[in-house]
């Protein structure tokens, strides 16, 4: 049996030496998400040694990504971040909650930041359609968003309808 090509384009995420443990979160956090292979150092490297975890291959709610245990040299950065949407309060606080309660930090308008410093948009789908709607209906929902956190549902529905 052939084995299965990977893909195109892949996101690569660096880590200090934490990728198979955020990539295990990511996994048991999002659904249609996965650590699909975990690849050891076959020598020693600057940031490792050999055997150590260099690389794990994951998805995060169906994206196709590469955890590379680069060292403490690069940081990451609020420049890159995964929108997630949600479908409702509950959906919203649970992925929240999940990022924000193992380490990570709150931040503004439906922003967070998980322990490895990866950035998260929980973004609930009544924000995105509602700004989508153009007019005062989105000017209300985004004057709205801009006084939260964790982006609360009903009062986003309530500046729409203002």
């Amino acid at each position: 049996m052939a084995k299965a090509r990977s893909p195109k384009n892949i996101i690569c995420l660096w880590f200090d030496k934490d990728a198979e443990e955020a990539a295990r979160f990511y996994a048991a956090t999002f659904p249609d998400s996965a650590v699909t292979a975990v690849h050891h150092a076959p020598g020693d490297y600057p940031s490792g040694k050999a055997g150590d975890v260099l690389t794990v291959e994951f998805t995060v709610a169906g994206i196709p990504c590469l955890g590379l245990n680069g060292g403490p040299a690069f940081k990451q950065s609020e420049a890159f971040s995964f929108q997630i949407a949600t479908d409702d309060q509950a959906e919203t606080d649970r992925y929240w909650n999940a990022i924000v309660s193992n380490g990570g930090q709150e931040s503004a308008c439906g922003w967070c930041k998980d322990r490895w410093g990866l950035s998260w948009q929980i973004t609930p789908r009544a924000l995105t359609e509602a700004i989508a709607a153009g007019g005062d209906e989105a000017k209300r929902a985004f004057a709205a968003m801009m006084t939260m956190g964790k982006i609360d549902v009903a009062a986003i529905e309530a500046a729409r309808r203002g």
